[in-house]
């Protein structure tokens, strides 16, 4: 009912940028949180950006170097990555909240993308 797909990962120098993109579709009545996790190898998954009613999150080891930001519109985040260093490097996974129709009635459930990898590395 609802997909969400990545885009914008890649290979970038130590101190290079990177903006990762996420775009929703489906029977979509409402986004209600929206968030950017990343999963490096040997790690567990962690929240590295979040969004809800306006209000932004971040851990803090990207604070001041990463921003997230969301187009209601088109139902669309972004994650811009700056200053990104060597411990940056993971696949980096959209998620959403989101309210749906189906037939009749809505439903809300949590999506996640496929991934996109991000490597910063000399």
């Amino acid at each position: 009912q609802v997909q969400l797909v990545e885009s914008g990962g890649g290979l970038v120098q130590p101190g290079g940028s990177l903006r990762l993109s996420c775009a929703a579709s489906g029977n979509i009545v409402r986004i209600n949180a929206m968030g950017w996790y990343r999963q490096a190898p040997g790690k567990e998954r962690e929240l590295v950006a979040s969004t809800t009613a306006g209000r932004t999150d971040y851990i803090d080891s990207v604070k001041g170097r990463f921003t997230i930001s969301r187009d209601n519109a088109k139902n669309t985040l972004t994650l811009q990555m700056n200053s990104l260093k060597p411990e940056d490097t993971a696949v980096y996974y959209c998620n959403a909240e989101v309210t749906y129709r189906w037939y009749f009635s809505s439903y809300t459930g949590a999506y996640w993308g496929q991934g996109t990898p991000v490597t910063v590395s000399s």
